[in-house]
């Protein structure tokens, strides 16, 4: 089958596989990389920047139009469809005219719904796969505006790349996975196979493979891992590449779960657990009410006394005592503090609604 008939499509275990430089470089390095990874395994496609935004200009920002000449012959070579980043409509036209039909939009442009617009625009009528990344700021909104924006275009051939999200707190990752979203993105968008990307999530070559398992025990439906035939030489994110070899020895080393409902005696005992589990869940909802109807009842009294509906030294005192009951039962501090930093958001929500009845 010649590359220009050939789908996106899962190439192992059902599960897209995608991998390559962070930048296309020179045609030598993108050849040799490729050639590495193929020789032990099929991928879906290989990934390879064109265009590199920085934050700051003076950095390497890519090898632009020149090298998609390379990546044009590279995919006629393999037989392996190439994809590549665009943020524009002029790259989307250029990719096109060099015969790449795998095109993903960078969460730099997911962030802009204008950016998003212009490249849906001159997908109109275009046969080709498109991936979108999940903006820089965790925002599902974004995330799944720009998917639809390119859905509207025509295209049929949708992916989503959960690529994590910036942030200012220290952390053992680049960017915070928050999981959780890439899982709500699912929720919005059932039929939309969502891979990862754990070199960006990561940023240390070493940190890599235990994003990917951890994406494949969350039942992702692939991975886009960045690899450099010499990383340490890497123009660009040289510390989150890893080598073809090592790359194949991740790939080798995944456990991969079953999704599927288990049988016999673990169906039993898991059945068991999940009505437990539903049993403490109507407890919650049922505590949470009450909590509600008495800080309504807080309310009404603040609205008869004239009192102000927030007492920021109050709400530090519950902070304190909640997480500080929690670490008590073993449970982590940041858990606490977004459980009851809701619970709290709502009762304000609440109190206020009453405080403006006439």
């Amino acid at each position: 089958m010649r590359v220009d008939e050939q789908k996106l499509k899962p190439v192992e275990n059902g599960k897209y596989l995608i991998s390559g430089p962070c930048s296309a470089e020179t045609e030598a390095q993108l050849r040799d990389t490729v050639s590495k990874l193929l020789e032990r395994r099929a991928l879906s496609a290989i990934r390879a920047g064109v265009w590199k935004p920085r934050t700051r200009p003076g950095g390497f920002e890519g090898s632009g139009r020149p090298a998609l000449e390379w990546l044009a012959q590279v995919q006629k070579d393999f037989n392996t469809p190439i994809a590549i980043e665009v943020g524009n409509a002029q790259h989307v036209e250029w990719a096109l005219e060099a015969g790449i039909r795998v095109l993903w939009l960078g969460a730099r442009t997911t962030v802009n719904p204008f950016y998003v617009q212009e490249i849906a625009d001159a997908l109109q009528g275009v046969d080709a796969a498109v991936m979108v990344k999940n903006p820089l700021h965790p925002d599902i909104g974004l995330w799944v505006g720009a998917i639809e924006r390119v859905a509207k275009s025509g295209v049929t051939e949708l992916l989503a790349i959960h690529r994590g999200f910036f942030s200012h707190d220290p952390q053992l990752y680049r960017n915070d996975p928050k999981w959780e979203l890439a899982i709500e993105l699912r929720r919005h968008l059932r039929e939309i196979p969502i891979i990862c990307d754990p070199s960006h999530i990561a940023g240390k070559r070493n940190l890599v493979g235990h994003v990917a398992q951890t994406a494949m025990d969350l039942q992702f439906d692939g991975l886009m891992i960045e690899s450099h035939i010499d990383p340490s030489c890497a123009l660009s994110d040289a510390e989150q590449q890893i080598t073809p070899e090592v790359f194949h020895a991740l790939i080798d080393g995944l456990i991969l779960r079953s999704a599927d409902a288990p049988s016999g005696e673990t169906l039993i005992n898991v059945s068991a657990l999940r009505e437990k589990i539903d049993s403490i869940d109507l407890e919650i909802i049922l505590f949470i009410a009450r909590r509600m109807k008495i800080s309504d009842e807080l309310g009404h009294e603040k609205k008869a006394k004239n009192m102000a509906i927030f007492q920021a030294e109050r709400w530090m005192e519950i902070l304190q005592s909640r997480t500080d009951w929690g670490s008590d039962q073993q449970l982590r501090e940041e858990f606490i503090e977004e459980l009851f930093s809701l619970i709290h958001k709502y009762s304000i929500h609440r109190q206020t609604e009453i405080m403006h009845r006439p």
